[in-house]
């Protein structure tokens, strides 16, 4: 498997190469990572380095991933909403409560699962068996619309365009309390909460420039009904913005704190990726897709007063 090579910024001097490459591969866990440091698979310099070995301006990282876990994830016929389909990827309408990807003490009723009943063997394999087609993914309290790689060539061409943050992502969402101004721009780094790992934080400690737009739709008593589109794509952006703002989305749990029996009934955030834009791999053309809001998230604002 090919390397990468990373070369540590100053503002990371000082910091230990486990924390750093949590940061820079937020999708691995940190005992993932230090396998990998312990098998050999990071080096420093051309040196093999241990996981408490602290980094100074300008090192030269090189990371060999770790073979995939050699599991078989079942296919299972699961129903799907498919938005758009051809030969190179599919956009699907992820339903609130399901699981993007299998996971430890988690593999089966995920959206894979039912991705390999669907499409058999038409799947990218850059992510690894747990993975297949993955290219992004939402929380599994979020509802909404995910693009899905059905070759390499697309999962490549794609995964670009998220790097360099030109996908457009459009949310709704349902925050406690009224914003000071009907449109604005939240512009906070994101990074693991340094006092819960499982969490994300606005922080300037081994973090990621994040930015959310927002925009008032309508007011009710007690919320708001929000339009928000990304800057970038971070994990846990949207809820962690909210949250710094002092408003966080109605019905999380772990950025705030339901407080009617209506937010607990949720199961988790108001929240809906409704629109995604992006570059087609194979004809070169922006196309676009949107999605209503799921039957959840009208019940809930169906139950609300609006704010006269």
């Amino acid at each position: 498997m090919s390397s990468i090579n990373i070369f540590a910024d100053r503002e990371f001097d000082g910091v230990r190469i486990d924390k750093y490459l949590s940061v820079v591969f937020p999708d691995l866990s940190r005992s993932f990572i230090q396998k990998a440091i312990d098998c050999g698979n990071v080096s420093v310099n051309g040196k093999a380095v241990t996981k408490n070995y602290k980094l100074k301006t300008d090192d030269r990282i090189e990371y060999i991933p770790l073979e995939p876990v050699k599991l078989e994830v079942k296919a299972q016929n699961i129903p799907l909403d498919i938005v758009y389909e051809d030969d190179d990827l599919l956009v699907v309408n992820k339903p609130k409560g399901m699981v993007v990807h299998p996971a430890p003490g988690n593999y089966e009723n995920t959206l894979v699962n039912a991705l390999l009943y669907h499409c058999k063997d038409s799947l990218s394999g850059i992510n690894g068996v747990l993975r297949p087609g993955i290219v992004h993914r939402i929380d599994k309290d979020t509802s909404g619309l995910l693009i899905v790689a059905k070759n390499d060539f697309s999962h490549r061409a794609l995964a670009e365009q998220i790097k360099v943050h030109s996908f457009t992502r459009e949310y709704r969402a349902v925050i406690i309390g009224h914003l000071k101004e009907s449109s604005g721009k939240v512009v906070a780094p994101i990074g693991r909460n340094p006092k819960d790992r499982k969490k994300m934080a606005v922080t300037d400690k081994n973090s990621k420039n994040a930015v959310t737009n927002y925009e008032i739709l309508r007011e009710y008593k007690g919320y708001s009904l929000l339009k928000l589109r990304l800057e970038t794509g971070r994990t846990h952006q949207i809820r962690v913005h909210m949250a710094y703002l002092g408003h966080p989305i109605a019905g999380d749990c772990v950025y705030g704190t339901p407080r009617t029996r209506e937010e607990i009934a949720l199961n988790g955030q108001c929240l809906h990726a409704g629109l995604i834009g992006f570059i087609h791999p194979r004809t070169q053309e922006y196309v676009e897709f949107s999605s209503d809001l799921p039957g959840y998230f009208k019940k809930f604002i169906g139950g609300l007063t609006v704010d006269e």
